[in-house]
């Protein structure tokens, strides 16, 4: 049975591919909120864990003990803060949480998660970015800009896994109606949105490809490993 971790996993997209993939594989949802991890994992009948994935100490010790059942065979980094609001109205410590959250978060979990794959030979690791990266739109400049990390961060790290037997992908849905999405407010609201079922799909789909198979899809849509 192959190992995969959800970070985000306890709602939106994050707990669509925990639904998809729990019925047939150990999977481990990661959030930072007690409750909901406990709800999550007796729903699912998976298992789950409490991170902030900000700390890396935090960070570490999770996946440190989930390795202790076996190598992890996936990692689907799917957590995000909304931040929206000119820059000069947004309190500081709003902002830091963004950067916390959004920068430090998947740059610690892919820390963890590349040094542990390259370690064994294998496993994909998918980040959720978002298509606000490749379209600027007035009053979400700290979103913008902490997700633009992301994209960058992967670009830069894909390139440096040498071959297949570790994937990097990184996959840039539209608008979808989760939590995330109702916390933006009137003014940021979307009228078209893109199903989580739909995207949690191809994300299990690139969590579960062979280290023989290819992985290139629409570069708009889906980047692969910088080689596409």
């Amino acid at each position: 049975m192959k190992t995969f971790v959800v970070i985000g996993g306890t709602s939106g997209l994050g707990l669509e591919v925990a639904r998809l993939l729990a019925p047939d594989n150990r999977v481990v949802v990661v959030g930072d909120r007690v409750g909901e991890v406990k709800d999550v994992a007796a729903e699912l009948g998976c298992d789950g864990m409490t991170c902030d994935v900000s700390k890396y100490d935090q960070v570490e010790r999770a996946f440190g003990e989930i390795a202790m059942h076996g190598a992890v065979h996936g990692v689907a980094h799917c957590a995000a803060m909304w931040v929206g609001g000119a820059l000069g109205e947004l309190a500081p410590e709003k902002i830091h949480r963004a950067v916390e959250v959004n920068v430090l978060g998947p740059t610690y979990v892919l820390r963890e998660s590349l040094r542990r794959m390259r370690a064994q030979g294998y496993g994909n690791a998918v980040y959720v970015g978002a298509i606000a990266v490749d379209a600027a739109r007035p009053g979400i400049p700290v979103y913008r800009a902490t997700k633009s990390y992301g994209k960058s961060l992967v670009e830069s790290l894909a390139q440096g896994t040498g071959n297949n037997g570790v994937k990097l992908m990184q996959i840039h849905p539209g608008p979808m109606p989760t939590r995330l999405q109702e916390r933006v407010g009137d003014s940021f609201l979307d009228t078209v949105y893109t199903p989580p079922a739909a995207v949690a799909r191809e994300i299990v789909r690139l969590l579960l490809l062979a280290p023989e198979d290819p992985y290139v899809s629409d570069l708009r849509v889906l980047q692969a490993d910088g080689r596409w």
